[in-house]
């Protein structure tokens, strides 16, 4: 269980409050409105209405008890890159900052932040991959070159041990896990043999795995 401090109660800030609690953490949401505390403050840890633009507000949190500290306002670039910088002066010790440009990266970084994510870049990017691509049900983009797919295994394949088939000799790819009737087995051994019902979890390179989905 880790502690988590959540600044900014939009959408990206909303979604990580209920994600977190239901993985049983500690959360802590803050935010300036109270009508953005109180829709989420039920699914939180504690709540409270605040400006973090502030400092004493930060140091009253005691940030430097949280295993990580996100800033999620994504309308006011300014106060987000405040906090941010602010939350490293009082002794947080990770700060994730949330970011929609380049721009806004690059100076969330230089000014604390441990990492950036981009939510809205992300989200739509695995979305394009799995739309424009035929029998990809999901995709994590690890690396800009190495992915995991999931996809179905091969009409060739069914029947057949992974093996006999050789996945990974001859495609390339090394299956994490298989997705069958809402159970997963992680880690598959070589005397596993396809049914064709089942999902793959596939780490596989971009160029690997576009070669494989040619063959579906």
């Amino acid at each position: 269980m880790k502690s988590i401090l959540i600044i900014g109660m939009g959408r990206f800030g909303r979604h990580l409050c209920q994600k977190f609690t239901s993985l049983n953490n500690e959360v802590m949401i803050v935010d300036r409105d109270e009508a953005a505390v109180s829709a989420v403050a039920a699914d939180a840890t504690s709540a409270q209405i605040a400006d973090c633009t502030d400092e004493s507000v930060l140091r009253d949190l005691g940030v430097h008890n949280f295993d990580m500290c996100f800033v999620c306002i994504g309308s006011d670039f300014t106060s987000g890159l405040l906090i941010t910088s602010m939350l490293k002066d009082v002794g947080a010790k990770r700060v994730i900052a949330k970011a929609s440009r380049d721009i806004q990266a690059k100076l969330l970084l230089r000014n604390g932040a441990d990492e950036v994510v981009y939510p809205e870049r992300e989200s739509a990017e695995r979305l394009a991959t799995r739309m424009s691509a035929h029998n990809v049900f999901d995709y994590i983009e690890l690396t800009p070159e190495y992915s995991i797919y999931e996809i179905p295994p091969l009409p060739g394949w069914v029947n057949h041990s992974v093996k006999e088939v050789e996945v990974r000799n001859r495609y390339h790819i090394n299956i994490l896990a298989i997705k069958e009737n809402g159970k997963l087995n992680p880690m598959p051994g070589g005397d596993y043999v396809f049914t064709g019902e089942e999902h793959l979890l596939a780490m596989a390179s971009r160029e690997d795995a576009r070669k494989l989905l040619r063959k579906m």
